[in-house]
């Protein structure tokens, strides 16, 4: 199991295949990923890497993660998050990943902080009709109505569906594909969208219900091995080839022609069987 990474969300644009195709994409950026900690199993009971990203004024950092960063011989960092690998897969502190740790046509779970809304009510928050509109209703058109029970028991139960705070919630995207990276700009390009705000940090790992993409560099994409790693991309605003999804081909012309004649044929044989089974009515006028 390797490492994820910490990534700050950009915005979102699109890309375009061979074919014309465009593909919507978030583009999220690694900024000086770094290695901070690391946890061992013998010391600490579990194996797991503590990566830093971004940067922080020393003021604005508490002293205990000051020494931290300073044992580390590292910057004071803006986003500090603890990812658990396997023990063939600990980095080294001070090793710096970049955006090659991933590859095109992987996939990948992206964890964050969704987009606060604030104060929403039953309506906008969790999807309520609402009162009727006309008669017996007044000024409450969006209220979500009786919440309570009996005197048995009370109260209002917990977790009950009603106005309240809307969003700033953690949210998981899993199976997400990365369509293109960038190790020089330290851009990732993830097809869809993904929790958070621009400039919200995210958390970025490969994908826990799938197995792990081969063409991943192990134990990480370092930067110290960016030599080795050789990427071809496409041109620039274009997918890479490993995540090209070519379209399902066509029916011809002459199968078109072949499933009309079987539906014709098959109407035609309702048609008969209807004919045979019906029988005709007698003619009441002329009885008697």
């Amino acid at each position: 199991m390797r490492t994820g990474v910490i990534a700050k969300k950009m915005g979102m644009t699109r890309l375009f295949q061979a074919d014309g195709r465009h593909v919507p994409v978030t583009v999220l950026q690694l900024e000086d990923v770094q290695v901070v900690g690391r946890r061992e199993k013998d010391r600490d009971g579990y194996t797991a890497v503590q990566l830093g990203a971004g940067t922080a004024k020393a003021k604005n950092v508490n002293k205990p993660q000051r020494v931290a960063f300073g044992k580390a011989e590292v910057e004071p960092k803006a986003r500090v998050v603890e990812f658990r690998v396997a023990e063939d897969a600990l980095l080294d502190v001070g090793a710096t990943i970049t955006a090659d740790h991933f590859v095109a046509g992987q996939m990948v779970d992206i964890s964050g902080v969704t987009q606060g809304k604030g104060f929403a009510g039953a309506m906008k928050r969790w999807n309520f009709g609402g009162l009727r509109a006309t008669h017996g209703v007044s000024v409450s058109h969006r209220s979500h109505g009786s919440t309570g029970n009996r005197q048995d028991p009370g109260r209002v139960f917990k977790n009950k569906k009603m106005a309240g705070h809307m969003g700033a919630r953690n949210r998981t995207q899993q199976n997400l594909e990365i369509v293109r990276t960038d190790a020089e700009r330290g851009l990732l390009f993830v097809k869809g969208s993904v929790p958070g705000s621009k400039g919200g940090w995210l958390t970025v790992s490969d994908a826990i219900k799938l197995p792990r993409d081969e063409r991943a560099p192990y134990p990480a994409g370092l930067l110290e091995n960016a030599a080795e790693i050789v990427v071809e991309h496409a041109p620039a605003g274009f997918v890479d080839e490993a995540a090209v999804h070519e379209i399902p081909a066509l029916p011809s012309d002459e199968e078109v022609k072949a499933i009309a004649a079987e539906q014709e044929a098959g109407a035609a044989e309702v048609q008969d069987s209807d004919a045979e089974g019906e029988t005709p009515a007698a003619d009441e006028s002329k009885e008697g």
